[in-house]
C-alpha cells in the first residue's frame, strides 16, 4: 500500500489549490509579509534566505497567489519580529485550510469504491436531501447570503451521483440517534430526511447504522469519522480529533482509525434494527 498524507505538507497549498475566498484571504496575509519585509531593510531574496525557503516561494506567497503554512508565519514572525501579528493570521488560513480540505476530500469520495462514515452532528453530507441541506446552510453564522447558499445546496445534491456509479461503491454510515431526531429546518424536513434514509437503507450497496443514546460504552468518543477506500487499494481516513494530519493513509495511521470504525459500528444497533428505529422515529414527527 502506498503511504500517502493529505492536509500538511511544506510551505505551502499546491498552486491551484485556493479559490475565491482563499485568494482574497492569500492577498491580505501576503501584503502583510511584504510591509514587514519591507519595514525590516530586507529585500524577498534576503527574506527567503533567512527562512529557507525559495525566493518564487516569497514573491509568490506576498503577490496572493501561494497560500503559506503556519510554519512559514511562525518563521516570517521571528525573523521580521513582527510579535505575532503575521503568526496570527494562522487562524485565518486554518479556515482556508479547511475549506481546501473539503474540496479535496470530495474529490476523492467521487472516486472511491468502499466509504464509511461515523457522523455524531448531522445527517452525512452523500444522505441529505436538499431541503435538509438547505436548513442546515441557512442556519450557519455568520449567515450567508441565498445565493450563496444556493451554491452550497447544489454542490451538496451533486454529490449523490456516487449512488449512481456503475459498478456502485460500498457504502456504510453509523449516524448517531440524536441526528434523526433533532427537526433542523422544521418536522417537515425532518420527515423527508427520515424517508430519503429509509429509501437509501434498501439499497443492497447501502448499510446505514444508528448509535444509540443510551450506549454505555462508545468507541466514538474521538470525533467524526470517514473512511475512504481507493479503486489502487489506498485507504484514506479523516477523523477530527486522534491523528497527525486530517487525512492520512500510512497503513500504520489508518489501521487504528480502521479498528475504531469497526468498534463504532460492532457497538451501534444492526442494519435491521436501525431501520425499526428510523421508521418508529418517523411515525412519531
Amino acid at each position: 500500500m502506498r503511504e500517502r498524507v493529505v492536509g500538511r505538507g511544506g510551505g505551502v497549498e499546491p498552486e491551484g489549490a485556493a479559490d475565491e475566498g482563499a485568494s482574497a484571504v492569500a492577498a491580505v496575509v501576503g501584503r502583510q509579509v511584504r510591509l514587514w519585509r519591507e519595514s525590516a531593510g530586507l529585500g524577498a531574496a534576503e527574506l527567503a534566505d533567512a527562512l529557507g525557503y525559495s525566493d518564487a516561494l516569497v514573491h509568490g506567497i506576498e503577490a496572493g497567489t501561494r497560500i503559506p503554512k503556519a510554519e512559514f508565519l511562525e518563521r516570517a514572525d521571528e525573523v521580521l519580529r513582527a510579535g505575532g501579528r503575521i503568526a496570527g493570521m494562522k487562524r485565518d488560513l486554518a479556515r482556508v485550510e479547511r475549506s481546501s480540505l473539503t474540496r479535496r476530500l470530495i474529490r476523492l469520495e467521487a472516486e472511491a469504491a468502499e466509504i464509511g462514515q461515523y457522523a455524531r452532528h448531522n445527517v452525512p453530507g452523500l444522505l441529505e436531501t436538499a431541503a435538509h441541506a438547505r436548513a442546515v446552510f441557512g442556519m450557519r453564522l455568520p449567515a450567508r447570503a441565498p445565493d450563496a447558499i444556493d451554491r452550497l445546496v447544489e454542490a451538496r445534491t451533486a454529490r449523490r451521483a456516487v449512488f449512481e456509479r456503475t459498478p456502485p461503491p460500498m457504502l456504510s454510515f453509523v449516524l448517531e440517534e440524536v441526528v434523526l431526531r433533532r427537526p433542523l429546518g422544521g418536522r417537515a424536513v425532518l420527515r423527508e430526511q427520515l424517508e430519503h434514509l429509509l429509501e437509501l437503507g434498501e439499497s443492497r450497496n447501502v448499510t446505514l447504522q444508528v448509535m444509540p443514546t443510551d450506549i454505555e460504552t462508545h468507541a466514538g468518543l474521538d470525533g467524526e469519522l470517514r473512511l475512504l477506500g481507493l479503486p489502487d487499494g489506498t485507504t484514506l481516513a479523516h477523523c477530527e480529533e486522534g491523528s497527525p494530519a486530517p487525512v492520512v493513509s500510512a497503513p500504520r495511521l489508518v489501521r487504528p482509525l480502521r479498528l475504531r470504525y469497526g468498534a463504532i459500528r460492532a457497538q451501534a444497533r444492526t442494519p435491521r434494527e436501525s431501520r425499526t428505529f428510523i421508521e418508529k422515529v418517523l411515525r412519531e414527527v
